[in-house]
């Protein structure tokens, strides 16, 4: 069968430890047998960062506003211990975040469901879609060790000469502050973002933050949400049938934990981050989540939401076997292709990804799968595979359904 032909490139994105041995494999198994692969590629792997000043994360994101679609592997975002281990030049910023900040998008982190694999919170049915701010806060923070006693305090000097001052923290010994910001640019194109998914998907939208002790940083929040879905989206949801409301971070996550799923949780950044990992793994395993940026300038960038597996490319760089998921990573790719499909109306390469997908969760529904899965699957006798091994699967069976 001739391979299927990209008109435009898609922008690749390699990188670090077990996930970038996974990359490599999918490509080779799963796409370029069947796909003639057009790819923009960077390598964002920890050393190529470090030899380029992370200008590669920026020469990255930029090709992405280029081309509309990127897929990119899981990254090393390092701490003190990885700077020693790899002797970088300095403790680079989390790529992801760079990424984001660059692209000016929203991450939605949605739980891919397989038969065999059983929510943990058993009232769950549908999955639950988690929605990301992807600009400031924490990732975006500047930070200081106080070494002894002292005033900490947060100062504003305008361009029109006006100086706004708050006290942070009086120091009667050491310890550490930080600051924070976000712009009611980001946070307006968050919304945005999060009522046109919800609408798109005819889902429930619900917004947390915690604004009855942040009356100021997430109030703007509740504030920019509030108005602008009063302003565009409020006639929109109730034509659509659907809901959005406010209410507090703790008792989201206790609603949360009651429902029966197949809605949509607006989070800021550090808290999307979290709960999309502790979703993820309630609903089966961290490699069972897609995640895609989403900005409201036309750009969308796929990834895993999991880590490098750092603990299983140690055995890999021993020669012992690992049985490591690289079901998100096949996500990431079957997303970025079926959209780069749906952009330029090539429907050879949609069907393709929806054909990868199939195959994918085929694989594990018939009792083949990874360790992680095997431990926790309702099926009987599951077949626990090596990471090799469980690609081979699903290319055998992709290969069967496309003939």
């Amino acid at each position: 069968m001739d391979r299927i032909r990209m008109t435009t490139p898609l922008v690749e994105m390699d990188g670090d430890e077990m996930t970038r041995i996974i990359w490599q494999l999918v490509k080779d198994k799963l796409i370029e047998p069947h796909v003639d692969l057009k790819s923009d590629y960077y390598d964002l792997g920890l050393r190529h960062r470090d030899e380029t000043d992370d200008q590669v994360t920026v020469d990255a994101a930029e090709a992405t506003k280029r081309y509309g679609v990127a897929v990119k592997c899981a990254t090393i975002t390092p701490n003190a211990t990885r700077v020693e281990e790899y002797g970088l030049k300095q403790m680079w910023k989390s790529p992801n975040g760079t990424i984001r900040a660059l692209l000016d998008g929203t991450v939605f982190r949605t739980p891919i469901v397989v038969d065999g694999i059983q929510p943990v919170v058993r009232c769950w049915k549908r999955p639950i879609t988690i929605a990301r701010h992807a600009y400031g806060d924490v990732y975006k923070n500047a930070e200081l060790r106080v070494p002894g006693p002292g005033t900490a305090e947060l100062v504003f000097h305008g361009d029109d000469g006006q100086e706004l001052r708050a006290q942070i923290q009086r120091f009667e010994g050491p310890g550490v502050v930080q600051g924070m910001h976000n712009l009611d640019a980001s946070i307006e194109s968050f919304a945005r973002s999060c009522f046109e998914y919800a609408l798109s998907r005819r889902e429930d939208l619900w917004f947390a933050t915690k604004d009855t002790i942040s009356k100021t940083y997430d109030h703007r929040f509740k504030d920019i949400f509030a108005e602008l879905f009063e302003a565009d989206y409020r006639e929109r949801f109730e034509e659509a049938g659907i809901e959005y409301f406010y209410t507090l971070i703790d008792d989201a996550v206790a609603r949360v934990m009651r429902s029966e799923g197949g809605f949509i949780w607006a989070c800021k950044n550090y808290d999307g981050d979290v709960m999309s990992d502790m979703l993820s793994s309630a609903f089966g395993s961290l490699a069972m989540m897609t995640s895609v940026l989403v900005s409201p300038h036309g750009y969308y960038e796929y990834e895993a939401a999991h880590g490098t597996v750092q603990r299983h490319y140690y055995k890999y760089l021993k020669g012992e076997p690992t049985s490591t998921n690289s079901v998100a990573t096949v996500f990431a790719w079957s997303g970025a292709l079926r959209k780069r499909g749906e952009l330029d109306g090539n429907e050879g390469l949609v069907r393709f990804s929806d054909a990868l997908e199939k195959a994918t969760l085929g694989t594990v529904a018939s009792g083949e799968m990874t360790g992680d899965l095997a431990r926790i699957t309702t099926l009987p006798n599951p077949k626990t595979l090596t990471t090799e091994g469980f690609i081979d699967a699903i290319a055998t069976r992709l290969d069967a359904d496309l003939a």
